[in-house]
């Protein structure tokens, strides 16, 4: 099988084409402000007259599936899959707990099938696995190639440096902490955040779901609160940014 990132522009995630003998899927649509261009860029990595058979989505979230209609409507053979809470909000076009009213769009609706933990995606040469990964959304998956050890993770990781938002529609820290500690037990080799690189190397990425990890029990400890001086995040925004640099101790002795 064959991985390709496409950098996510301006608000967009990364999405991720991952191709097989003879079948393809597509990892995350972006928004629906650069559709036409992700269809062209998707287009772009695929063999001629290879056309994705699945579109899985990591979230709701507006910066992950805002695209996804279109997508669907360029390919109409193309299968949706989210996690199961996320299902009706992307049927109706919810465009509140998508977060797509905090960039002033609507949510095109588009038809969805729920995906479960430990289901998995054939592409004939390998499959992609659904890996549950509730926290900064209820129905957040990540999607794991299980021969190359590398996960598609989108919002549960914004940035290696830039820790999830949690305080959107349907948000829990426990989750998220939990979900963390998962990715950590996988020791996997790479992961794909929401935006920017792969991080690379199971050392490196221990180090930065041991960050993350850190993170989250520190704002448990301190009743949900983000760390003192930490700015407000942006409304758009679905991670916080922290100072720099990002220290492990940001919550001790700031209880207010």
């Amino acid at each position: 099988m064959r991985m390709t990132r496409l950098p996510g522009i301006h608000h967009d995630a990364n999405c991720v084409v991952v191709a097989g003998e003879g079948s393809s899927l597509v990892v995350d649509a972006g928004t629906s402000w650069y559709q036409q261009l992700q269809v062209e860029r998707i287009l772009g990595v695929l063999d001629d007259g290879l056309s994705p058979e699945h579109l899985l989505l990591t979230s709701r979230r507006f910066p992950f599936a805002g695209g996804a209609a279109y997508l669907v409507e360029q390919w109409p053979e193309v299968t949706t899959w989210v996690g199961s809470d996320g299902v009706s909000a992307l049927e109706t076009g919810d465009f509140f707990s998508t977060w797509a009213n905090r960039y002033d769009s609507d949510m095109p609706p588009v038809r969805a099938q729920a995906i479960a933990d430990g289901d998995v995606i054939a592409l004939g040469d390998g499959g992609v696995q659904a890996l549950a990964l509730p926290g900064h959304a209820p129905e957040a998956m990540g999607y794991l190639v299980d021969d190359r050890s590398i996960a598609v993770v989108g919002g549960v990781l914004p940035r290696a440096d830039l820790p999830a938002r949690l305080d959107l529609p349907g948000a829990s820290l426990l989750d998220h902490r939990s979900s963390l500690v998962r990715l950590r037990e996988l020791h996997l080799e790479a992961v794909v955040p929401m935006r920017g690189p792969a991080i690379r190397g199971r050392a490196h990425v221990a180090e930065v779901l041991d960050r993350h990890i850190a993170h989250v029990v520190g704002m448990l400890d301190d009743e949900g609160r983000r760390p003192r001086g930490w700015p407000r995040p942006a409304p758009s925004a679905l991670w916080m940014t922290p100072l720099s640099p990002w220290p492990l101790e940001e919550h001790e002795s700031e209880k207010r």
